[in-house]
């Protein structure tokens, strides 16, 4: 089979698990303790890492940017460049990269590991639907908790941001602050939810998808391990673009 044969088959397979999500959400039964526990270990989880992420690259933001400010004398609007950066587009790719590094390569060894171990066919044997029991649960789990973990990371981010000017721009806070504030509206907040929605969902399918696809044994598991974060974190990039230029050509035309 060649690659793009390849390619269009593994599409059309993950268009038929997306629909199998969607409409086992339409029939019982439905495992929503099992969702609640995978959004404490998929999102809570991973909050460490999503505030470490956010802290330095507001700091590193607020750095790289302010010599450039100080030379044409506007280093006022320090916090709001970091605070619409974070919030456009930083924030949003970061989290998810981290989510797929992290989230999605998790999901796709969990589900590999169980299927080459036989476990999924006990489950199906015992009249269990995989895809609602474990592939529901965290599609809705990451949907979720992706656009939550990245409103922290664009939170967490400004105040690196802001500690960063303080201490290298010697700006004042109040300063910071009110710059930072004229980069927060209501579409400015929309648009910054959209992407991780969309990302949040794409890795925990993709995730899905290869961990249920896993042939090959322990062997397998590795590699469907590393497909799954390598496409989740093509596709973020991608998807990415096309929904800036949509954001922008939308809501935040001038």
């Amino acid at each position: 089979m060649n690659p793009i044969t390849r390619a269009v088959f593994q599409i059309q397979e993950i268009a038929v698990l997306s629909w199998r999500v969607l409409r086992g959400l339409t029939r019982p039964p439905r495992y929503w303790v099992e969702v609640v526990r995978q959004m404490d270990v998929l999102g809570f989880g991973s909050l460490a890492i999503i505030l470490l992420t956010g802290f330095f690259t507001g700091g590193v933001l607020a750095l790289n940017t302010g010599s450039t400010l100080q030379s044409f004398g506007v280093q006022s609007v320090a916090g709001q460049l970091v605070a619409t950066s974070l919030i456009r587009e930083l924030g949003p790719v970061l989290t998810c990269l981290m989510l797929a590094g992290r989230v999605g390569s998790g999901i796709a060894a969990e589900l590999g590991s169980m299927l080459v171990s036989e476990q999924i066919d006990a489950m199906r044997a015992l009249g269990t639907d995989p895809i609602k029991k474990l592939v529901a649960p965290r599609v809705i789990a990451l949907v979720v908790m992706a656009p939550i973990l990245t409103v922290i990371c664009d939170m967490i981010g400004t105040l690196g941001g802001m500690l960063s000017s303080i201490a290298f721009l010697h700006q004042p806070t109040s300063v910071y602050l009110a710059s930072a504030q004229k980069a927060v509206s209501l579409n400015e907040i929309i648009s910054g939810l959209i992407k991780p929605t969309v990302f949040g969902y794409l890795i925990a399918i993709i995730g899905c998808y290869k961990g249920l696809s896993t042939t090959g044994g322990t062997v397998g598991v590795g590699r469907a391990t590393t497909q799954s974060v390598v496409v989740s974190s093509i596709l973020i990039i991608a998807v990415d673009f096309v929904l800036s230029k949509l954001i922008l050509s939308t809501l935040l035309a001038p």
